[in-house]
């Protein structure tokens, strides 16, 4: 006869298996903050929390931690290295450390390093501003394990159902495989705003018109200005565009033939107006010229020469001026590596084919990104080997390739995160704009500083009135001065939540957020969110309601820099 205690335990290991085979894991971890997304908002979140004293989790939908700071992006766009303070200039001071040390100088010597990117580390400076992926990630862990932080990898939010929702505040979140977190303040630190969106705040895909926030620079960049005029006009659409005279027809000169790939139909739109369309995407890539540590440019198995026939024609059609100019940024970093971007008008840059990715589900992001990998890898082969392209250009690019000892095992050198230079923008009761970046309107809740241009990379691809090919979206608007960037700007409107941050997705127009999207910035936005998170709980109030003057005081204190000495 069976007892009645191995009834129960036999009834209880069936419902374990099935909520097991639903799905559900049955794990409930409760803490004080939440952070969805490791990047490095995430990561100065997190330590933030640590420091003062709450429980914190960083929930990190892939297997690495860091975003674009450990994905390829080791030349620091930042634009006045005075305005980096707190965790944000600690972690530039440990880069600094990391490399004074011999044994992290494997493939040259430190002496034989020439720093030659925009942002440049002075002789003697107690910071430095590039650094090889690998670096960010070991100073990352190394910071990291000084803290009290729980970290867990692989797990994406379930963005249909997954919010628990008590009024305006945000009680739990679930991921795809069940888990739950509970807490008591939220911080969405991915670069989609998948968090936020899913707790239904506002928020804004694309470029808004000019008109609509009394700027310049927003909407459509249309208007391809010469050579000689483009030093003294902010609007820049001549910059990182075709030559003169380039075909878009599949045959040379008949338009019934169609147009090669990546061109989008019709016109571009009216100067200054908005439209949904998002600056293109790409891989920062990591490459190298040492032989011992470089991985040459493969053909992809998928390749289509047709989708370079504009790269082809491009350097045809050219006079000889840009003939013998590489159609890339190749930034050093340490070790005989570089930090790659876009550069010219067909580059990296995969232009028009990012528009769905901001509010595309798992699985479609999942192909969009291939096809930017698949794009790319076929685009470097092209530039090296193909006879096509100039001889110069394929001498110079052939000598470089993907690093053997960067990214994971079985990348073949090629990181997993894309350059997602804007996505979903929030919209809170404040929208930082233009006006902010011109320091023509200041706020009086600063959080952090912006310092960087005005920048947009394109974000069309389209045969104009005269039938050639032109790229539009550019912009490169000098930022004159540092700038404050407001609290209001990094949290919900409180009829929407009133328990979430969002340091990545700023509630700014897209022309204010191409100056504010800078990895150092998005740092020093998530320790003041995690700092405002803490005081929330401290004060009892919705993170709208918490006492600024207070804030403001313990950012100071934890040397963060909300405004510097203007000398106009």
């Amino acid at each position: 006869m069976i007892s009645k205690k191995i009834v129960q335990i036999l009834s209880m290991s069936f419902v374990l298996l099935i909520l097991n085979y639903s799905g559900i894991s049955g794990q409930n971890k409760e803490y004080d903050v939440v952070i969805y997304g490791g990047t490095s908002a995430g990561i100065a979140s997190a330590i933030q929390t640590s420091r003062m004293g709450k429980s914190v989790v960083i929930i990190e939908p892939t297997h690495r931690i860091g975003g674009l700071t450990t994905g390829g992006l080791g030349q620091t766009d930042i634009g006045n290295k005075q305005v980096i303070g707190g965790i944000s200039r600690e972690f530039y001071q440990n880069i600094r450390k990391y490399y004074d040390d011999p044994k992290n100088w494997k493939w040259q010597d430190r002496s034989e390093y020439i720093d030659g990117g925009q942002t440049r580390t002075k002789k003697g400076e107690e910071a430095m501003w590039t650094f090889e992926p690998s670096a960010a990630l070991k100073v990352y862990h190394q910071m990291i394990s000084e803290e009290k932080i729980d970290i867990v990898y692989g797990e994406r939010l379930n963005r249909k159902s997954g919010i628990r929702k008590k009024g305006n505040k945000i009680e739990s979140i679930e991921m795809e495989n069940g888990s739950q977190y509970t807490g008591k303040m939220f911080i969405d630190a991915t670069y989609e705003g998948d968090l936020m969106a899913a707790v239904d705040v506002s928020y804004r895909v694309g470029r808004e018109s000019n008109r609509e926030y009394g700027e310049t620079l927003n909407g459509v960049q249309a208007n391809k200005i010469s050579a000689t005029l483009k030093w003294t006009l902010s609007r820049n659409a001549y910059n990182h565009n075709f030559v003169d005279r380039v075909d878009p027809y599949i045959i040379k000169g008949y338009p019934e033939s169609g147009f090669l790939p990546y061109l989008t139909e019709g016109t571009p739109g009216v100067d200054g107006e908005g439209d949904d369309k998002v600056q293109a995407y790409c891989f920062r890539m990591t490459l190298t010229d040492h032989p011992d540590n470089r991985i040459p440019f493969k053909k992809p198995e998928n390749y289509d020469e047709r989708n370079y026939e504009l790269l082809f024609r491009n350097y045809e059609a050219d006079s000889g001026s840009e003939m013998n100019q590489m159609p890339w940024i190749n930034s050093p970093m340490p070790n005989r590596k570089t930090d790659t971007n876009n550069r010219r008008g067909f580059s990296t840059d995969f232009i028009g084919q990012n528009y769905d990715y901001p509010d595309a589900s798992y699985e479609e992001r999942e192909k969009i990104i291939r096809a930017h990998r698949d794009y790319q890898q076929g685009l470097m082969w092209t530039l090296a080997y193909h006879p096509r392209i100039p001889q110069k250009i394929r001498a110079e690019i052939s000598r470089w390739g993907t690093c053997k000892d960067e990214y994971e095992k079985g990348s073949e050198g090629w990181q997993e995160q894309l350059y997602i230079r804007e996505a979903r923008r929030m919209v809170s009761d404040y929208v930082m704009t233009q006006k902010n970046c011109e320091r023509s309107e200041i706020v009086n809740d600063p959080v952090a500083m912006g310092a960087y241009g005005m920048d947009s990379h394109h974000t069309q691809r389209y045969v104009d009135a005269n039938g050639f090919v032109q790229n539009e979206g550019n912009v490169e608007a000098h930022v004159p001065y540092a700038y404050p960037i407001s609290y209001r700007s990094i949290v919900p409107k409180k009829e929407e939540c009133e328990n979430l941050l969002v340091p990545v997705c700023v509630s700014a127009t897209h022309i204010a957020f191409g100056s504010i999207r800078m990895e150092p910035v998005f740092m020093v936005l998530g320790q003041s969110a995690a700092t405002a998170a803490c005081q929330a709980i401290e004060e009892g109030v919705a993170v709208q309601d918490i006492n600024y003057p207070a804030l403001q005081n313990t950012l100071l204190k934890d040397k963060q820099i909300l405004e510097v000495q203007i000398n106009k």
